[in-house]
């Protein structure tokens, strides 16, 4: 276990550029839970994070989605300290505790 942690830490740690994507919707219009800060948003089929899903066990069924990693709530927007120094995203499953978001689109603050 500790193994496997320490790979998935070192994997994530590879992982420096987001992917860039033409669309971006109004933080206002995630309706899933609140905008995530990922350090890292890329494509769910690219070999980091293809490699880290496997890792976690996690299966996807669309494997265009985008995948954000090492994600923080943005819990109020606007208000004094509520940046995002990387990338904010609106996901559809933020169940893993941080490490990985699943299903997200790119929001402006």
């Amino acid at each position: 276990m500790q193994f496997k942690l320490a790979f998935v830490t070192a994997a994530l740690a590879t992982l420096a550029a987001a992917t860039p994507t033409p669309r971006t919707e109004p933080s206002s219009s995630c309706s899933t839970g609140p905008v995530q800060c990922c350090n890292t948003v890329q494509s769910a089929n690219s070999a980091g994070i293809s490699s880290i899903l496997g890792l976690l066990g996690v299966v996807l069924g669309d494997l265009d989605v985008l995948v954000g990693i090492t994600c923080s709530p943005i819990t109020v927007i606007g208000a004094s300290g509520s940046s995002c120094s990387a990338q904010a995203v609106c996901c559809e499953d933020n169940s893993h505790g941080g490490l990985i978001s699943i299903g997200c689109l790119p929001v402006t603050l």
